[in-house]
């Protein structure tokens, strides 16, 4: 892995919103009304570590979106924040890993000397999501939703019922430990009158096996070890490393991302090649990574996912593995879930300096993987 330089792009500030589950607590909130108070308050923290230090106007604001309304959101979205008209905002869409991508193109403009200061992001309001959906892939090559595709990786992959079971309790239950330690409280922007994530409750394996199966008849996957519909927003600053030091605040930089393609049958499997490129790309064992936040779509697929790259978040791994609980407890707003990833990367390395590395990944509709390996500086 090479050296950090001064263009090397490092998150020095990381917000969201509570998240709510659709038709609930945030059901009348709109993308912009969920986007824009995180964007102002990430902004605001970047002023307060300032201090007297004079720092570079927002150059970019790139924002994930995927179900609507359609438009510019992020833009839309900067100046209900009241960044000013001079600075613009792209939307850019990769389904569900839409607001990683956000995180992955700042990294890239200020990799490339292109911007000083990008916020990057992800917002969705499952409650107000356009009817439908758009197609994942061409109908001849298979386009399943996602449950049933879910079932599918669930029978090839072996992925028994009780590993599912077992796998979202303990996502609520980490949720509901991290909530009740205050170890939320630094990231969390309240909008629409919602304090706390709205879904994590107390489950025990126990009620999960009694539900039943909720996409194919006789299936593993339920509502119970699936991941819910939500509303929430997400977002980072992104800044080169000479700019986080002249601060003098710690960060994560972002040392490398990836994406790669697997079949659309089975989009859930698509953190497998891209995590394996990533470490490839920039020399690391899955050994030496402290911290992996995983997109927890479903049991079934992260269970796939993580026996596909030898690790056991059961067991031996458990420690290291969505060590705050995943989208299966906190809720999938899918064009921000990616950003979450990075927001919880941010709590584990920097808030809580929980060692040193740190990989953020996530399956995409449509057959795709995204991979982030962050690293914590200063």
């Amino acid at each position: 892995m090479t050296t950090l330089d001064d263009r090397s792009p490092v998150v020095v500030a990381a917000r969201r919103t509570p998240l709510g589950t659709a038709g609930h607590a945030l059901a009348h909130l709109d993308v912009v009304d969920l986007l824009a108070p995180v964007l102002a308050e990430v902004v605001t923290d970047l002023r307060k570590a300032a201090g007297s230090l004079d720092v570079a106007e927002v150059d970019d604001v790139v924002v994930g979106n995927c179900r609507g309304p359609g438009g510019n959101v992020a833009r839309v979205g900067a100046l209900a924040a009241g960044l000013g008209a001079r600075v613009p905002g792209v939307t850019v869409d990769r389904q569900c890993g839409s607001g990683q991508e956000a995180v992955h193109q700042a990294a890239a403009q200020v990799r490339s000397g292109a911007a000083d200061l990008v916020l990057a992001g992800g917002v969705e309001s499952g409650s107000q999501a356009a009817p439908g959906r758009a197609a994942f892939a061409p109908e001849w090559l298979g386009d399943p939703d996602m449950g049933p595709a879910a079932e599918t990786v669930a029978e090839r992959c072996g992925v028994s019922r009780e590993r599912q079971d077992d796998f979202a309790a303990r996502s609520h239950e980490r949720a509901l430990a991290t909530a009740a330690a205050g170890g939320f409280d630094a990231e969390l922007v309240f909008v629409g009158g919602l304090e706390r994530d709205e879904r994590p409750r107390r489950l025990r394996t126990d009620v999960l096996a009694r539900l039943p199966a909720a996409f194919v008849d006789g299936g593993t996957v339920t509502a119970g070890n699936s991941c819910g519909v939500s509303d929430g927003a997400a977002a980072v600053a992104v800044v080169p490393e000479r700019l986080r030091a002249a601060l003098g605040v710690p960060g994560l930089a972002l040392r490398g991302w990836c994406a790669a393609g697997v079949d659309p049958g089975t989009p859930g499997l698509g953190p497998v090649p891209a995590v394996r490129d990533l470490l490839r790309r920039t020399g690391l064992r899955l050994s030496d990574v402290d911290v992996l936040e995983v997109q927890e779509a479903f049991a079934a697929q992260v269970l796939a996912v993580t026996d596909a790259l030898g690790l056991d978040p059961l067991g031996a791994d458990g420690g290291r593995f969505n060590p705050q609980g995943g989208a299966i407890a906190l809720g999938h707003p899918w064009g921000a879930s990616g950003s979450l990833l990075v927001v919880r990367l941010f709590a584990h390395l920097v808030r809580g300096e929980a060692g040193r590395f740190g990989i953020a990944t996530c399956a995409v509709g449509g057959g795709q993987g995204l991979a982030l390996l962050a690293e914590r500086v200063g």
